[in-house]
């Protein structure tokens, strides 16, 4: 729900919000002075692969991982050439990063705004999911994760025009089908 998100970020603060962000691995957010509430609902231009590794930081108990394009170089004879080193770091509490996981596997509360049913709830299992909107209905997402797995998925125009009639919710099918079938594997 979009005031509690408000008052939230009213009582912490744009500057601590965005360093919160910046910890958790949000690059493109800019100083506190160019932003108000808003930016808990879109107001703040970040990217896709960023927020699936901030919501992994969720997933992870408040533990970030460097986002990383190669993990493993390997030669024709399985020898590894080069490999990535994991250095994860605490940047949220553990207790608050599994509350935040609650609220957001939550069925029961999402279901006056989506239904018992929606794309977002998976039955006997666990998935914390989250939808928005950006300002003038420029993009919509849809976050959602497990323990581990963390997904995204975004739907907008590449000229930055306003959508009509759309809302996360619209692309949810889209994310809830590769869940689908990412999550038995």
């Amino acid at each position: 729900l979009n005031i509690p998100a408000v008052e939230a970020l009213y009582l912490t603060g744009i500057p601590a919000s965005i360093k919160m962000a910046r910890d958790m691995g949000i690059s493109t957010l800019k100083s506190g002075n160019q932003y108000g509430l808003t930016l808990v609902l879109g107001g703040g231009e970040v990217k896709l692969l960023e927020m699936v590794g901030a919501y992994g930081t969720f997933a992870n108990e408040g533990t970030r991982n460097e986002l990383e394009s190669i993990i493993r170089i390997e030669d024709n004879d399985g020898n590894v050439l080069e490999e990535s080193k994991p250095q994860p770091k605490q940047v949220l509490d553990p207790d608050v990063a599994r509350q935040i996981s609650d609220i957001l596997s939550d069925n029961v509360a999402r279901t006056p705004l989506f239904g018992a049913n929606s794309p977002l709830h998976f039955p006997g299992r666990d998935v914390a999911a989250k939808t928005g909107t950006t300002n003038d209905k420029r993009d919509v997402w849809v976050m959602g994760y497990t323990p581990n797995l963390v997904v995204g998925a975004w739907a907008g125009n590449n000229d930055n025009s306003s959508m009509t009639e759309i809302s996360g919710l619209v692309i949810s099918p889209l994310w809830r089908a590769f869940m689908d079938e990412a999550l038995p594997k």
